[in-house]
């Protein structure tokens, strides 16, 4: 994180995230069950993104997630629209009505990290690898 203000705003504020322990150079977040911790780095040594292609949009290369049970997804999906947060790749639905049927959305923290918020219809499809099924 280039700015731990700004983090805390984002991931407890935005996103409902509790604080765990903390410093003047990092905080812990309870991210979704979840630890996550943001440190602070100065902005020159914050990592570029590449991004990637998948279904029609250009993901972020660099990013990590959290995956939520579908109406844990939509409850967060409504609550962020709501405060009329800005979507890096709007919500939408892949493979629908297939076995792989997921829901996705990304978000860009204040410090240009990216996350993705992803729900499967049946999580036991979360690591299949049998791609006919999606």
């Amino acid at each position: 994180m280039t700015d731990l203000d700004l983090a805390r705003d984002f991931y407890a504020q935005q996103l409902g995230c509790a604080t765990g322990r903390e410093s003047s150079r990092w905080i812990d977040f309870d991210f979704f069950g979840h630890q996550l911790v943001t440190h602070l780095v100065d902005a020159a040594d914050h990592p570029s993104v590449a991004t990637n292609k998948v279904s029609d949009h250009e993901v972020p290369a660099s990013h990590f997630g959290i995956i939520l049970p579908w109406a844990e997804y939509e409850l967060l999906l409504t609550e962020l629209t709501g405060r009329r947060v800005t979507f890096v790749i709007e919500h939408h639905v892949r493979f629908p009505g297939r076995p792989g049927e997921q829901a996705t959305f990304f978000l860009q923290d204040p410090s240009s990290n990216y996350l993705e918020f992803k729900a499967f219809r049946s999580i036991d499809m979360l690591f299949a690898k049998d791609v006919e099924q999606y």
